[in-house]
């Protein structure tokens, strides 16, 4: 028996000390959690190592050990058991936020608990920055893989966290929207803005108007340099691209197994020029108009004739199949009234429906698309122009120009998306010495790392009532100066990043210099999936 008993306590000693890895990554998570409690040890993930899930959570656990497999060689079998060294999920009714979750993890077992999926997948995105970090590429064929006790709760501030690309100004192909999906998906951002359709550019396939693909996906032309030199110098390679409906099919499924909702944006009445150069008639000046080439804003926008009414509903019919979500964005800003001012069927049209001005016309215009959406059990959301004019009944305001829209439309007791060019708008410059640099052109103004991290997005003008109608931050990319995908990273990353704290993190718990403490190994793993972001540390740090 004495024997027996020697041999055991040697073997659980050698296990002990076997499940005990040097490289420990202490530094937490981001965004960061409600609660979060280091404790001593770790579990190893190794060939032993098995995981536990109730089918609601497959593709959960599915995700988990596909990424695992790419780090460690082992293929992690699933068990019914609750086994020591398993990955157990399980489903908890009691965590009433759906996107909640509970992390746990001992040396003999990690434990999941959500009420969903969705609040599984996140805690599944914090233990993989509780895992070391990579070194050199993603798939580092180690036997065995460390992660730190620790102790996690974790729910969002807010419900929407929204991150926004600009596909119209400069055109990327399908796998660089699935990897800037990934990262979102990493930091716990929920929704993707798509901006589909622009001046210089229209990116959706339309079956029913195929000339929105065959002339507006595609420009002559485009300026070099930021478009306010002078003289302007242009390229004149012809330029373009569009997305098939089976690749939009393809990212909005891919999206969907990463939690990700994709709000598409089809802008309207302005920004509209590519629409107009595939379908003249839809102006008020009958043409020529031509895909633009140069950025800013043009005047000649769709006019309020019926045909228009006809070609957008058209348009949407085949929109609202393909995004299954509850919003579609249907822009509303930067629409210059000069040619419905000239216009007689917009002129007509403001006397017959009594309208004061051509204000009133973009706001009967709006009216008439979120009832047609509405129709089809869509919601809309527009920019904070849509204000002018009066507000359609159930838009959702997306205010950028400052604050000032939110606080308008918060307090008519609609829901609001913050993103105000103070402090969202990823395409300024991020470092003072960014704007000497030639080879790093932005449309200008500036935004660091720190006034980022600084926003909050809840006006203190609004009442706590008023409050509740904020959604959520978003953070735009507007690409005019962002030709790459490589140049999307070094503008995004890691500003982005702060920005999902922002969005997910409370006020209480946000701390800029433990932020950029628990930024450093997440730099790491974004060098190790080989993502081209702008940290400059010593940069960074001057801005303090």
């Amino acid at each position: 028996m004495t024997r027996f008993c020697i041999l055991t306590t040697l073997i659980l000693l050698y296990s002990a000390c076997k499940r005990t890895p040097e490289n420990i990554n202490r530094t937490g998570i981001i965004p960061q959690p409600v609660s979060l409690e280091f404790g001593e040890g770790a579990f190893v993930i190794d060939e032993d190592t098995k995981i536990l899930y109730p089918d609601a959570f497959a593709p959960v656990a599915d995700f988990l050990s596909e990424y695992i497999g790419g780090r460690v060689n082992t293929e992690m079998q699933r068990t019914e058991d609750e086994d020591t060294y398993t990955i157990i999920f399980r489903q908890d009714e009691s965590l009433e936020n759906e996107e909640a979750y509970a992390l746990k993890v001992t040396p003999k077992n990690i434990e999941i608990s959500a009420s969903s999926p969705r609040g599984a997948f996140y805690a599944v995105q914090s233990l993989r920055q509780l895992m070391p970090v990579p070194s050199g590429d993603m798939v580092t064929g180690e036997d065995e893989m460390g992660i730190p006790v620790v102790e996690v709760f974790d729910e969002p501030r807010f419900g929407y966290r929204g991150q926004m690309l600009d596909v119209g100004r400069h055109f990327f192909p399908v796998e660089f929207i699935k990897k800037y999906i990934d990262l979102m998906a990493m930091f716990k951002i929920n929704t993707f803005h798509w901006h589909l359709t622009e001046d210089q550019g229209w990116r959706i396939e339309i079956k029913k108007y195929p000339e929105l693909t065959k002339v507006g996906a595609y420009r002559d032309s485009t300026v070099i340099g930021h478009y306010r030199d002078e003289p302007r110098r242009w390229d004149t390679t012809r330029y373009g691209g569009f997305y098939t409906q089976e690749e939009v099919k393809e990212i909005v499924k891919y999206a969907q197994d990463r939690f990700i909702t994709v709000i598409p944006e089809i802008e309207m009445p302005g920004h509209a020029e590519a629409a107009l150069a595939s379908y003249p008639e839809l102006g008020c000046t009958g043409g020529p108009y031509q895909v633009q080439g140069i950025w800013g804003i043009h005047k000649n926008i769709y006019c309020t004739k019926e045909e228009t009414f006809t070609f957008l509903e058209g348009v949407l019919d085949e929109v609202t199949e393909l995004f299954p979500g509850e919003y579609i964005h249907i822009g509303g800003d930067e629409a210059p009234k000069d040619n419905w001012e000239q216009c007689e069927v917009c002129q007509a049209l403001i006397r017959s429906e009594g309208l004061t001005d051509e204000h009133e016309l973009q706001s009967y215009f709006i009216h008439r698309i979120e009832k047609y959406l509405n129709s089809k059990g869509k919601q809309i959301i527009g920019w904070d122009e849509i204000l002018e004019g009066g507000l359609a009944p159930n838009a959702t305001v997306m205010s950028w120009r400052g604050t000032e829209g939110a606080i308008e439309a918060a307090r008519q007791h609609h829901d609001v998306i913050m993103t105000p060019t103070s402090h969202c708008y990823l395409d300024y410059y991020q470092y003072e010495s960014d704007k000497e640099d030639k080879d790093i052109l932005a449309i200008g103004g500036y935004l660091p790392l720190s006034k980022v991290y600084s926003f909050e997005p809840i006006p203190e003008e609004l009442t706590p009532e008023e409050g509740n109608y904020v959604l959520g931050p978003q953070a735009n990319v507007w690409t005019e100066y962002m030709k790459t995908p490589e140049k999307v990273e070094y503008m995004v990353y890691p500003r982005a990043i702060a920005m999902a704290e922002v969005g997910w993190t409370s006020k209480a718990n946000k701390d800029y210099d433990n932020f950029l403490y628990r930024l450093e190994p997440v730099i790491k793993n974004l060098e190790a999936m080989g993502v081209n972001h702008g940290y400059k540390p010593e940069e960074v740090r001057k801005e303090e």
